[in-house]
């Protein structure tokens, strides 16, 4: 797999209101060769999750309405799903890591993404999901 297709074949929603951030991380995204749905919110993220499959899903934290902090944690109480979720923030103090993690989420990851460090992240996740 060279770092051209080292996402190739994923499927993964990524739960965003911010367009820009969303074109950023799309594009890398894309660049990778995953497949990208985008969610403007909490709601339709569990609305995509209910209707198709995702190898994992990119939560922004700071969504209107249902924000990422609820929607991880209905995806693991209501939907009983163990997709990996990645929360998105401009905010990584070390002591609100146990929020991502209590919510449900694997891991954060700080925007601006890095391109190569958000892709390695996705793929030891998934990979670990899948054992």
């Amino acid at each position: 797999m060279n770092n051209i297709t080292m996402l190739e074949g994923m499927n993964i929603l990524v739960a965003e209101d911010d367009k820009l951030n969303q074109k950023i991380i799309n594009f890398i995204l894309l660049k990778k060769g995953a497949t990208v749905k985008t969610a403007m919110n909490g709601a339709e993220a569990i609305e995509l999750l209910a209707n198709d499959n995702f190898d994992v899903v990119l939560m922004d934290l700071q969504m209107p309405g249902m924000g990422g902090y609820a929607t991880a944690s209905h995806i693991r109480k209501n939907m009983q799903n163990n997709i990996p979720i990645i929360a998105l923030t401009a905010d990584t103090f070390a002591h609100q890591t146990d929020e991502y993690l209590d919510a449900g989420m694997n891991a954060c990851i700080s925007k601006p993404v890095e391109a190569l460090g958000l892709c390695n992240l996705i793929i030891t996740l998934t990979k670990e999901n899948k054992n």
